[in-house]
């Protein structure tokens, strides 16, 4: 695995990749990777040329958010993917990725003011500005993402039919813990008692497709049902819990096949989300 720091070097070598005939793949990632992350990779290994970024990028981080904490596992992440067998890992700095003060950003209007958006004002135009930067550094014929990632998923997608970016998003399941738990970099922030807590948000989506099942159709009482899990665990705060258009992320009339449903609470101090797909 090559292990390179600077753009010149990586769009060289993503590069001289396609001239041999190779498509190739990008995972991007903040690194403190986890089984979810490594799906994305091996989903990847599809194409001939796997290439993953570890950028803890600042621009989608509020000015009281965990920046400064987030985990920073480098040493850990790369002998995950040297094991795995990944091509190329793009390590920038932050000087190389943002050299000078920013006066360019890109921003999907409308959607990124939605779920997350809403609570992290600023964090999808941190988001989209990076990943736009890294499919121009690496051109991928396929980028990889999360379904946790619901909201960030249809604002990329949304960014690249506009912008008119020759890469095909590929989304991949969530990935969870035995007991439901999605599995998230934050969670390394959870003590033991928090973990348990955690838990309420994978189990308040289960309640509403366990209802949309038995054939509940109104939005309203869906989410009220899920909210009522929630309440049920007095240490997670609620910041939201939805059922939207996956495409986008506007609240529906009507709970249907397809539609998602996503939540964000707070354990602690530590910010999570999930989602599922209604009928999926």
């Amino acid at each position: 695995m090559r292990i390179l720091e600077t753009i010149d070097s990586t769009r060289a070598a993503a590069r001289a990749a396609r001239r041999q005939g190779q498509r190739v793949g990008l995972v991007p990632t903040m690194g403190a990777l986890h089984e979810g992350h490594l799906s994305l990779v091996r989903a990847a290994k599809q194409s001939n040329y796997v290439a993953v970024s570890l950028f803890v990028n600042p621009l989608q981080f509020g000015p009281r958010e965990d920046l400064a904490r987030y985990p920073r596992t480098f040493d850990h992440d790369r002998a995950l993917l040297e094991k795995e067998g990944v091509d190329l890992l793009f390590a920038p700095s932050e000087a190389e990725m943002y050299p000078g003060p920013a006066a360019t950003f890109v921003k999907v209007e409308g959607l990124s003011e939605r779920l997350d958006g809403q609570s992290r004002p600023g964090h999808f135009r941190g988001v989209t500005t990076v990943v736009s930067k890294l499919f121009h550094i690496v051109e991928p014929d396929r980028a990889f993402f999360g379904q946790k990632d619901a909201a960030q998923v249809a604002i990329i997608r949304r960014m690249v039919r506009d912008l008119n970016l020759p890469v095909e998003i590929v989304v991949c399941p969530i990935v969870r813990e035995p007991d439901g738990l999605a599995m998230s970099s934050r969670n390394a922030y959870l003590n033991p008692e928090q973990r348990k807590q955690a838990l309420v948000l994978s189990q308040s989506l289960r309640r509403v497709a366990e209802l949309f099942e038995r054939g509940e159709r109104d939005v309203a009482q869906l989410e009220a049902a899920g909210r009522q899990v929630l309440a049920g665990e007095p240490a997670v705060r609620l910041d939201y819990l939805a059922i939207v258009d996956p495409d986008s992320l506007e609240p529906v009339n009507l709970a249907a096949p397809g539609a998602l449903v996503a939540v964000a609470a707070y354990v602690g101090s530590t910010r999570l989300i999930d989602n599922l797909i209604l009928n999926r």
